[in-house]
């Protein structure tokens, strides 16, 4: 890594502080824009610069942006998501904690560029402390007048409110997270021709972003398009990402890299390799929510496109590894337990349709399956692309993946009558 971008400031034991924030140039974006560029100036230097969010979806953020009508209602909002309660995803805790100011800055660019008044950090229940911390570096920002009313004389208006989530996977969803924020049943919605930047919080144009997309519009807005998308490895990338490292290697933990860095080199340089006696055996490279990826691809490219290309997502580049000794069948059956407990329910195909397979999977683990309950677990698979969002069919990713890859380990569970593996 020969450069840290969001981490430049990451300290071992405690945030940074307002004062350490500004010495490295921090608010100097703010300073430099707001009442100086335009709005439609602000989100055009962002689209140029290819940022995509980091969120897990991949969205061009400049484009989600500029999708606000010009004529749309003056009440606009952003939302700062900091649900992340995905197995295995934990770099918005650990970005909050490290920098907090360089994350509000990115928000209120966000908040000038679509000329906003208001923005919500939406953070999941189990980060009270970082709802503290956000609470009190906000306060500190307004004293500086960086937040409130007319900042730093320039008429623009701009306030940041931090929303506790009562709770929930589904509430990291931009739909079902604006429904929880208004106290409504959460659960995603969707209709033709409806956009969130048209039509979302109270019905007002609302852009939500990844925590880790609105801390890289500072650098963006700063340094120019130019610099963000020369610091990637992959000619398709722009920027630099943050990737968690979980599972059997010798030191879990969160690690910038530039974006496109092969996966051998993240899970070596940043985790110090698989712990010792362990050979890799599989991953799931993007989070809870993405395939199982084998040993023949360690060298891809952990960019949204590579890994397209060789039929696996980024999503929320949250790594998991798995080493021989590990049964990839209780893996995905710990995973489906999960997704079990968090769907909303809504929706047949999602709410009758996991239960169904976790108990089919369960029954392979523990040794009392038969042949057919592979087509089964196929064919439920496919129903789940016709659930009402996107959450089932991430979802069944692992799933498909270990019917796809790794089916002759299915197949000793049954002929067997026991998980091979022994114990994970």
């Amino acid at each position: 890594m020969s450069e840290l971008v969001l981490f430049k400031n990451r300290l071992p034991d405690r945030p940074a502080s307002l004062e350490e924030y500004r010495r490295s140039g921090g608010y100097e974006a703010l300073a430099e824009t707001v009442g100086t560029r335009s709005p439609e100036e602000v989100c055009r230097i962002v689209t140029d610069s290819g940022l995509r969010g980091r969120g897990g979806a991949g969205f061009p953020a400049g484009d989600k942006w500029s999708s606000v009508p010009a004529d749309a209602s003056p009440t606009r909002y952003i939302l700062s998501n900091t649900d992340e309660m995905e197995p295995g995803a934990f770099k918005d805790r650990v970005l909050v904690n490290a920098d907090p100011h360089l994350v509000i800055e990115g928000v209120i660019l966000a908040g000038y560029a679509v000329s906003a008044q208001r923005a919500i950090f939406f953070v999941r229940p189990s980060y009270e402390m970082d709802a503290e911390l956000i609470e009190r570096e906000l306060e500190a920002a307004r004293r500086m007048g960086f937040l409130g009313n007319n900042i730093l004389g320039s008429g623009f208006s701009f306030d940041i409110d931090v929303h506790r989530s009562a709770g929930r996977y589904i509430c990291g969803e931009a739909s079902a997270q604006i429904e929880a924020i208004a106290g409504r049943r959460v659960r995603p919605y969707k209709a033709p021709g409806l956009h969130l930047t048209e039509h979302g919080l109270y019905g007002q144009p609302t852009v939500v972003n990844n925590v880790e997309t609105l801390a890289c519009v500072p650098h963006i807005v700063k340094q120019g398009p130019a610099w963000f998308k020369s610091l990637a490895r992959s000619k398709e990338g722009a920027g630099t990402k943050l990737y968690c490292v979980s599972g059997k290697v010798q030191n879990p933990g969160c690690f910038e890299f530039p974006i496109g860095t092969p996966l051998r080199e993240i899970i070596e340089a940043g985790a110090g390799g698989l712990m010792a006696g362990s050979e890799f055996k599989a991953c799931l490279p993007g989070g809870a929510s993405s395939s199982f990826l084998g040993p023949g691809l360690l060298d891809v490219a952990m960019d949204f496109d590579p890994l397209r290309k060789v039929g696996h997502r980024l999503g929320t580049a949250a790594i998991i590894v798995f080493d021989q000794r590990t049964c990839l069948v209780a893996a995905a059956l710990n995973l489906l337990k999960f997704f079990c407990r968090e769907s909303c329910g809504w929706c047949t195909p999602c709410r009758e349709g996991l239960p169904f397979m976790y108990d089919l999977l369960g029954r392979i683990e523990a040794g009392e399956g038969q042949e057919q309950d592979l087509m089964r677990l196929e064919q439920l698979c496919r129903h789940m692309g016709r659930s009402y969002c996107a959450f089932a069919p991430g979802a069944v990713m692992p799933v498909q993946s270990l019917l796809r890859d790794f089916k002759d380990e299915i197949r000793e569970h049954i002929s067997q009558k026991k998980c091979p593996c022994g114990e994970t």
